[in-house]
C-alpha cells in the first residue's frame, strides 16, 4: 500500500525514475483515497475518468528515459484553470456546463512535463471567499477537522494534497487564496511575483492581483512545481521573462512589523510566531523590528480595488454569449434572471460593491484614492527591502474556524489582513507550516520577499526545521 499522504513529489519522482514505483500505482492509490474520503470532504467536483490512462502514458515516458521530476505525478487543479475539453465551472452555476476550448499556459507546461491531472477541485465561487463555503456545490471540509473550513478560495486544492488525494495542486491567489488554505490545512502554499506565472487560461477574478501558484507538502516540492510553470507567455502581456530573475545574495535578515501584529491575532498564533522566530534566529537569521504604517490600509484598499475589477471581469457573464441563461420577458429581465440564478450571494455582493466604487461621483472618492494608497504600499515595501530580505507575519490571525462561525462578511474579510498586501504590491510570498495548536490545528508563517526573489522563499522551511 502506497502511503500517499506522507509521500513527497521529490521522493515519488526519484522512486519512479529508479523503477521502484509506477505512476499507475501512485495514481491508483490517490483514486482509492478519493473514493474513501471525497464524499465526506467534498474536495473534487470532478475526478477525471482518464487519470489512469494518463498515468500509463507517463510510465512509458519514464521508461524511455525522457521523464522529469514531475512525470507521472498526480496533481489536482483548481476549478478555474482551463484544460482543453474539460469542464471548468469556477464552482458556479453560471459556468456549470462550460467546457474549456484551450489549455491554460501552465497546463501546457505541465502536460509537457508528463503530469497526471487527477481532477478539478472545489473552491469559493469565482474565487471569492476565504473558506470554500461559497461554492455552488457545497463546502469543502478541512481534513484535520471536518467541522472546520479548509480556507479559501483554493480550499479544495489544499485539502486534496493534505488528505493524500494528490501529491501536488494548483490554486490561484488574489488576496491570500493559496497561502491561507495552506496555513489552515498544514501545507506549503506559494504566491509568485506578479507576472512570474502566466494568467492565460485562468478565469479572471481581479486581473491586477491574481496569480497562480503551487500547494505541496514541502518547500522542495513547491519549488519543483513553481519551476515547471514559471515563464514568459506571449498570450499574457503581464507575464515576465526568466531574464527578469537575477540572483542576488541573501543576507537572511527578517523584518517583523510588530505594530501590525498588535491587534486581532489569536494569542496561541502569536506564541507560535515568536517561538518560530526564535528558531530562525538559532538557524542564523537576523531579525529587525520594522515599521510599515501603510500596511494597515491594505485590507480596505484591497476590498475597493478587487471588487471593482470583479465587477468589470464578470460583466461578460450576462446570459447572452455563454454560461447560464434564463429566459425573460425582455433582455433586461433575462439579464436579471440569468445573473440572479448564476451568481451566489458573495459574488453578487462583490459585483455590486465594485459597480458602486466605479460609479460616477464615487470613482475619485474610493477607487482612485485606493490606487494612490496602493502605490504608497508598494513604495513602502521597496524602502523596507533596502534593510531586510523578508517580511515575516503569521499567515492568518487564527487557526481554521468552524463552519458558519463567521457569518458577518466583514469578520471574514479581516482574516486576509496579513496576506493581501503581497498581492497589492505584486510580491512573492509563501506560507509554511509551523506546528499545531493545542486543538491539533495547523499554524502557518508567511514570508514576503522582494520582486523576483521567489527562489529565496523555498529555503526557509529547511532552516525552520
Amino acid at each position: 500500500m502506497i502511503d500517499v499522504k506522507n509521500l513527497t513529489i521529490e521522493k515519488a519522482g526519484a522512486m519512479m525514475q529508479k523503477g521502484e514505483l509506477t505512476s499507475v500505482g501512485l495514481v491508483s492509490a490517490c483514486l482509492k483515497n478519493i473514493e474513501e474520503k471525497n464524499k465526506e470532504l467534498n474536495v473534487f467536483l470532478e475526478v477525471f475518468a482518464d487519470a489512469l490512462e494518463q498515468a500509463k502514458r507517463a510510465d512509458v515516458l519514464i521508461k524511455s528515459g525522457k521523464g522529469t521530476k514531475l512525470t507521472g505525478i498526480p496533481m489536482a487543479i483548481k476549478d478555474n484553470i482551463l484544460i482543453t475539453g474539460r469542464k471548468v465551472s469556477s464552482a458556479s452555476k453560471m459556468l456549470e456546463n462550460y467546457v474549456a476550448s484551450y489549455d491554460a499556459f501552465i497546463i501546457k507546461k505541465l502536460k509537457s512535463e508528463g503530469v497526471v491531472f487527477i481532477g478539478r477541485t472545489n473552491m469559493d465561487e469565482f474565487a471569492m471567499g476565504s473558506s470554500t463555503e461559497n461554492s455552488a456545490y457545497g463546502p469543502t471540509k478541512n481534513p484535520n477537522d471536518p467541522s472546520r473550513v479548509p480556507g479559501g478560495s483554493s480550499g479544495g486544492s489544499a485539502a486534496a494534497v493534505f488528505s493524500g488525494m494528490a501529491l501536488g495542486a494548483l490554486g490561484s491567489d488574489t488576496g491570500g487564496s493559496i497561502r491561507q488554505p495552506a496555513s489552515f490545512c498544514g501545507l506549503v502554499g506559494m504566491k509568485p511575483t506578479y507576472g512570474a506565472v502566466s494568467r492565460s487560461g485562468l478565469t479572471a477574478m481581479s486581473s491586477s492581483l491574481d496569480q497562480i501558484g503551487p500547494f505541496a507538502k514541502t518547500s522542495e516540492d513547491a519549488e519543483i512545481i513553481f519551476k515547471a510553470i514559471v515563464g514568459k507567455d506571449k498570450m499574457d502581456s503581464t507575464s515576465l521573462s526568466l531574464a527578469d530573475y537575477k540572483s542576488s545574495p541573501v543576507r537572511k535578515i527578517i523584518g517583523v512589523p510588530r505594530d501590525f501584529l498588535a491587534k486581532g491575532v489569536d494569542p496561541e498564533v502569536l506564541k507560535n510566531f515568536e517561538e518560530s522566530l526564535a528558531k530562525l534566529k538559532r538557524a542564523g537569521y537576523l531579525t529587525k523590528d520594522i515599521v510599515m504604517p501603510y500596511l494597515k490600509y491594505s485590507l480596505p484598499v484591497y476590498y475597493i480595488i478587487m471588487p471593482a475589477e470583479v465587477s468589470t471581469n464578470l460583466s461578460r457573464l450576462d446570459g447572452v454569449r455563454y454560461g447560464l441563461r434564463n429566459e425573460g420577458q425582455n433582455i433586461f429581465d433575462m439579464f436579471k434572471k440569468s445573473r440572479s440564478a448564476g451568481f451566489g450571494r458573495e459574488t453578487r455582493r462583490r459585483m455590486i460593491l465594485g459597480a458602486y466604487v466605479l460609479s460616477h461621483g464615487y470613482y475619485d472618492a474610493y477607487y482612485n484614492k485606493a490606487w494612490q494608497v496602493r502605490r504608497a504600499i508598494i513604495k513602502e515595501y521597496q524602502n523596507t527591502f533596502k534593510d531586510v530580505d523578508f517580511v515575516m507575519t503569521p499567515t492568518v490571525p487564527t487557526t481554521a474556524f468552524k463552519f458558519g462561525e463567521k457569518k458577518d462578511p466583514l469578520q471574514m474579510y479581516l482574516g486576509d489582513i496579513f496576506t493581501v498586501s503581497a498581492n497589492l504590491a505584486g510580491l512573492p510570498a509563501i506560507s509554511i507550516p509551523s506546528g499545531v495548536s493545542v486543538a491539533g490545528l495547523p499554524f502557518g508563517l508567511e514570508f514576503t520577499a522582494p520582486p523576483y526573489a521567489d527562489a529565496s522563499l523555498f529555503a526557509i522551511q529547511k532552516d525552520l526545521q
